[in-house]
């Protein structure tokens, strides 16, 4: 096969359409480009008139994962290579989903060392993001618990990258939304887990000052946290919110208290929104009952919650970005060091509730110390993850406000879930930039692996 026909076919495989991230916004017409096997992907490569981005299942909110001359489906590397079930160490292509590892593993007494709120992530992009969950204040993230991968450059060959071997490349590829090249596969190291429930306490806060005052008191004794916030409140009520602090259950305590098998997970039906809502069903007056309603609905109280519950709330309903509208959302989530973030997510909340731009979901964890991952995101501090339904140049001025808000304490924002920073402001927030971008010219001189959003925030160019 030619260089051309190579293309060609890469490009014919699926064609022309519309993507976007998980936010659906914004939206781009794409050409789809599936190739399963190394030699394949090789020969694209060589072809020296591509650009591309991978993508997994399509779970990072903004354009990180869409490119207009190519977009490369991972999903269909999903094989898995080994799985050593006494030390934990699971070998597989980058396109598995966590979905896929938890049905294997957690019947065996293994979990994954942290997980983002959704399982629908392929391994591929859980690297790329370097994920993070409940737990990171303990535990890290993501890029922590990988052992290895082999990373299919720009000009067609492999590299074994680890700690060890490659290590300038591992790290710049950790977090570094697949712009370093392709992960084939990886090997991951596995949690041990003794149930598949968690031990909650939940408690509720009166104002943001409250909240953080649990949060710093409690996060030595909770593996897991998270507080949900009502955005929308105000005053002596700023900041209120639902807390729910939790740690592994023991197999005896899911027995006592369910008479369930300890390491299996509850079945449950799952529920789908089948169509695009009208735009105006997430309204401010909509957004402020349903806030309310949630927070006088929860009491303080402990609770056994299996891990589908506590983890993945949303994944029960499918499709749920819908509820948006066609115009779709932006999620923000905000990044602050821990000596100033109490005063900045006092000033963020003051922003965003005086705006009446409302925000459904307002998620606020507890970050711990950083790893080396050029681009990864968490370090000391705290971190708010906001949605706001798109609303043109209205949002954009929102976002653009609460970003100065990020530069005057020192705070970042997370590129999964990001749709508009713009490339200077994204050049303040990330000291490590030069280095990734050194390192990307090594590996990719040509730039063959870009998206629309690394090309919006100035680590590449549009052609």
């Amino acid at each position: 096969m030619n260089d051309l026909t190579a293309l060609n076919a890469a490009r014919n495989s699926s064609g022309l359409t519309q993507l976007s991230g998980w936010g659906n916004y914004p939206k781009l017409d794409c050409n789809l480009l599936v190739q399963r096997r190394v030699t394949e992907l090789q020969s694209l490569l060589q072809t020296g008139s591509v650009s591309l981005i991978t993508r997994g299942l399509g779970r990072s909110y903004g354009d990180s994962a869409i490119n207009s001359d190519g977009v490369l489906l991972q999903r269909v590397r999903d094989r898995f290579l080994s799985f050593d079930t006494e030390s934990g160490c699971l070998t597989c292509e980058a396109g598995v989903s966590l979905e896929e590892i938890i049905q294997v593993v957690l019947s065996k007494g293994w979990f994954l060392p942290t997980t983002p709120g959704t399982k629908f992530v392929t391994v591929g992009g859980a690297i790329a993001a370097d994920v993070h969950g409940k737990n990171h204040h303990r535990d890290g993230s993501w890029g922590q618990y990988v052992h290895r991968f082999s990373l299919l450059i720009a000009d067609g060959s492999v590299l074994e990258c680890s700690r060890e071997q490659n290590a300038e490349v591992f790290w710049a590829t950790v977090g570094g939304m697949g712009l370093t090249g392709i992960v084939l596969e990886a090997t991951i190291q596995l949690m041990q887990v003794p149930s598949a429930y968690v031990n909650v306490n939940q408690r509720k806060a009166r104002n943001l000052d409250e909240t953080f005052d649990l949060l710093l008191e409690t996060d030595d004794q909770y593996k897991y946290s998270v507080a949900w916030i009502d955005c929308l409140s105000r005053g002596h009520r700023l900041g209120r919110s639902v807390l729910f602090l939790g740690n592994d259950a023991s197999a005896e305590l899911v027995k006592d208290t369910t008479k369930r098998e300890p390491l299996a997970l509850p079945t449950k039906r799952s529920k789908s929104i089948p169509i695009q809502f009208p735009g105006l069903a997430m309204n401010k007056l909509a957004i402020k009952a349903f806030n309310g309603l949630y927070y006088w609905r929860h009491s303080s109280k402990n609770m056994l919650v299996d891990f589908d519950s506590y983890f993945y709330p949303l994944d029960s309903v499918h499709h749920w970005n819908r509820i948006y509208g066609k115009r779709g959302f932006v999620q923000y989530q905000a990044l602050f060091p821990r000596e100033c973030s109490r005063e900045a997510m006092t000033r963020l909340l003051e922003i965003i509730s005086k705006s009446g731009q409302a925000s459904f979901l307002a998620v606020l964890k507890s970050s711990g110390a950083a790893n080396q991952g050029l681009l990864s995101y968490l370090f000391d501090g705290h971190t708010l993850a906001l949605d706001f339904p798109y609303r043109g140049e209205k949002t954009e001025r929102l976002c653009h406000e609460l970003d100065q808000i990020m530069l005057e304490f020192g705070g970042r924002v997370y590129l999964a879930k990001d749709a508009l920073v713009s490339a200077d402001t994204f050049a303040q927030m990330y000291p490590r930039l030069e280095e990734f971008r050194k390192i990307k010219s090594r590996l990719d001189p040509e730039t063959v692996f870009r998206s629309q959003q690394s090309d919006r925030i100035g680590i590449t160019y549009a052609t």
